[in-house]
């Protein structure tokens, strides 16, 4: 009997509630929503474009790169590229960007390019992009020492090159493939007044050639060239059994924006010929990999810390694995290590169910009719 004036009473309260309200509050309530969305989704948009980034230009379709803002420290790169590459790390790298992977496919190449000089590159907005934090400097080598501890008996092909600096690594096959590269800025400069170089190839439009910041940039991009180049006639490389991994930084683009400024059109002209120059070089190493190499862009203005790195020698290819280390290393293994594993799972599964269905009928067996034995036994007892 109390619940029916209860309901009534409620009802009257919200309508009354209701005409309370007129139609300009709903309209400010509205609008204020309106503004407050736009707001949050400039923030988000925002958050994805300024600051330095990861862009992932190539990656197979078994290297997942998840869509989001989900932003990585500049020191955990290596990590991210060891793990894109199959191997383990030392800690779990917290990054809800990198799916889980194939167990049993590997990329068969990895290319790390690093651009100093400004945050974020004009990419198509189809690839995937992160925010880079904490952009410290970083190199690829305990990737480098795990390709050529696990791969010791193949040739990897290793090549850290960065032309600024006239800093080179190479290892394994880098030393037969990469032998006629332009590495120092002399041999480069030679190389950009011989036929075929980016002077004659590509529109400079503000950029000069005559200009020592100039020409350091256009090195930069007429090495990025001539490495796809010997990549095009070296197709053999992606059939070898260990991968392959390239690094490479440039700072041609800082010195552009240091001499002439962000707002210059020199600065303008270079970053669209970096931009077309780095999509070129994707293309052409994931056509060589068959779509099975990640081609990754790291875009930072500066680095917070310098960066002191023991110079290495061009021809330096030390023997990193002992088997009788006392570092508790994994064994060495390859390609067909996968193929075996499927090869030994599979023939153990099958002999064991062959065993049960072999005991399960034994155990069931008459032997009055099924075995012949029995039943020439049998024949022979009755005719005695």
């Amino acid at each position: 009997m109390l619940l029916t004036p209860l309901k009534w009473s409620y009802s009257q309260r919200h309508d009354a509630r209701h005409h309370a309200v007129g139609p300009g509050h709903v309209t400010g309530i509205a609008r204020k929503r309106t503004i407050i969305n736009t707001v949050l989704a400039l923030l988000g948009l925002l958050s994805g474009v300024l600051g330095d980034s990861l862009t992932v230009l190539r990656s197979p379709q078994y290297v997942i790169f998840r869509d989001g803002q989900w932003p990585i420290s500049g020191e955990k790169i290596p990590d991210l590229v060891a793990l894109t590459m199959g191997f383990s790390i030392h800690e779990d790298l917290d990054w809800p960007g990198l799916a889980a992977g194939s167990l049993f496919q590997r990329p068969r190449a990895n290319a790390l390019i690093v651009v100093r000089g400004l945050d974020s590159l004009d990419f198509p907005k189809n690839i995937s992009s992160y925010p880079l934090e904490n952009p410290v400097p970083f190199t690829l080598d305990s990737v480098a020492n795990t390709v050529h501890t696990l791969f010791a008996d193949s040739t990897p092909v290793v090549l850290q090159l960065a032309p600024s600096e006239e800093r080179l690594y190479m290892m394994g096959m880098a030393n037969t493939v990469f032998e006629d590269l332009p590495v120092t800025l002399q041999q480069i400069r030679g190389r950009l007044s011989q036929d075929g170089s980016v002077l004659t190839s590509l529109p400079l439009v503000s950029l000069s050639r005559n200009n020592e910041a100039d020409l350091l940039f256009l090195s930069e991009v007429q090495v990025l060239y001539d490495i796809s180049t010997l990549l095009q006639k070296h197709k053999h490389l992606a059939k070898d059994p260990a991968p392959d991994l390239y690094s490479l930084e440039l700072a041609g683009l800082e010195e552009i924006a240091r001499r002439y400024g962000t707002d210059s059109p020199q600065f303008t002209d270079a970053t669209r010929i970096l931009t077309s120059a780095l999509q070129k070089f994707a293309d052409d190493v994931a056509n060589v990999y068959a779509n099975n190499a990640v081609v990754e862009v790291v875009t930072v203005k500066t680095f917070e810390a310098p960066l002191t790195r023991k110079s290495r020698s061009i021809l330096e290819s030390k023997q990193i694995s002992n088997p009788g280390s006392p570092y508790n290393l994994a064994y060495k293994y390859d390609y067909d290590y996968a193929v075996v594993f499927n090869i030994v799972l599979w023939l153990m599964i099958v002999l064991a169910l062959s065993v049960i269905v072999i005991s399960y009928n034994l155990w069931n067996m008459d032997p009055g009719y099924d075995s012949i034995i029995y039943r020439m036994t049998n024949q022979k007892i009755r005719m005695d």
